[in-house]
């Protein structure tokens, strides 16, 4: 990276980041997603049974997290552009205090890791764990080693992260969408997300 994308990184403000985690989320999601479509000629038996008991219920299971994750994102997106718990509840039909009680340690997560100076003891005073929360839905920390090192990534790094994520978009258009050149970096780049 110039000094240059340096500076721009720099100024990229918590909701920018907050925004990019989002599509990076989406990004897994649609990978995820897109995997589960074909079928393998292994994954039925002659006599129409699972070739592989538990494989595709393991894969619908990444999808879910997947999802969770990517609403984890957006409910942190929105929080960093100024949302309340109340706005966060409606959207996700919940009570406010049900939505901060789910998703307050998503924020907290992000919020370290843009401001990694913070206490180390802060992360378990927010609850935050590998566990389900009382709703049942998984702990967004639980995601596999290379996954977290990229939104560490994203996070440290936002521009090189969205021109990775404007690649990725521009490989998988569907031909009829005219996205531009940069349909990641392009949008941090304008109006209020990309000022501090």
């Amino acid at each position: 990276m110039s000094a240059g994308d340096i500076e721009a990184a720099a100024s990229f403000s918590d909701a920018a980041r907050a925004r990019l985690a989002m599509a990076y989320e989406a990004c897994e999601l649609s990978d995820l997603a897109r995997a589960a479509v074909p079928i393998d000629e292994r994954e039925l038996s002659r006599d129409g049974t699972p070739g592989t008991p538990g494989a595709a219920l393991a894969r619908a299971a990444q999808v879910l997290l997947a999802a969770h994750r990517l609403l984890d994102a957006a409910v942190v997106f929105e929080r960093a552009g100024g949302a309340t718990w109340d706005t966060v509840g409606a959207a996700t039909g919940t009570s406010a205090h049900a939505a901060h009680q789910r998703f307050a340690p998503a924020e907290t997560r992000f919020r370290q890791a843009l401001h990694p100076t913070a206490s180390p003891d802060a992360a378990s005073s927010t609850g935050a764990t590998n566990a389900p929360d009382a709703a049942g839905t998984p702990d967004a920390a639980n995601v596999p080693g290379d996954l977290a090192w990229w939104r560490s990534h994203l996070i440290r790094e936002p521009l090189e992260a969205a021109l990775d994520l404007d690649d990725w978009v521009l490989r998988h258009r569907d031909g009829d969408d005219d996205l531009g050149a940069a349909p990641v970096s392009g949008g941090l780049g304008a109006g209020p997300l990309a000022t501090a």
